[in-house]
């Protein structure tokens, strides 16, 4: 999979590492009681929007590469999952990030149009957000969900407390 994933970047970087995901489903079955509407912030192939709806999350991944999303829907069906996956950006129409020190540098936080319309969510109409920033795009997400979320939505950032 990952070879074509590479030829259809044309050879370009990749920016993908995979999570943990024993990591990530001890954190989904310790929450799963909670049920509730489960979104991916950059779900490249799907695995944990995927993990997600086959533990009762009502669940939908954004993704800004197409074939990554072809990808996912693919890994889906091949398993039975109802997870729906969205391409475009994760970041809601109208929002700008701006660091306390004025950076507005996204890292690899890829920019576009908004993929909300396509799931037929905003972002406030979820009660989990999922994550696995780069270094750096934490506060990004963090002010994202804070700004755009609902006001008790929980974001869950792989690798950070």
């Amino acid at each position: 999979m990952s070879a074509r994933i590479d030829r259809s970047r044309d050879g370009r970087w990749h920016p993908f590492v995979p999570a943990d995901y024993g990591t990530v489903l001890r954190a989904l079955l310790s929450i799963r009681h909670r049920g509730g509407r489960f979104l991916e912030l950059g779900s490249a192939i799907g695995v944990i929007t995927i993990m997600a709806d086959l533990l009762g999350f009502e669940a939908c991944g954004i993704e800004i590469f197409p074939e990554l999303v072809s990808e996912a829907r693919s890994l889906a069906k091949r398993y039975g999952s109802d997870a729906r996956f969205a391409t475009g950006s994760f970041l809601p129409e109208g929002y700008r990030w701006v660091s306390e020190t004025g950076d507005t540098r996204l890292g690899t936080v890829g920019v576009g149009d908004p993929a909300y319309s396509e799931l037929g969510y905003e972002l406030a109409d979820f009660e989990w957000v999922y994550a696995y920033p780069w270094p750096g795009e934490a506060e990004v997400l963090r002010d994202a969900v804070r700004r755009f979320g609902a006001p008790d939505a929980k974001l869950l950032l792989h690798g950070y407390t």
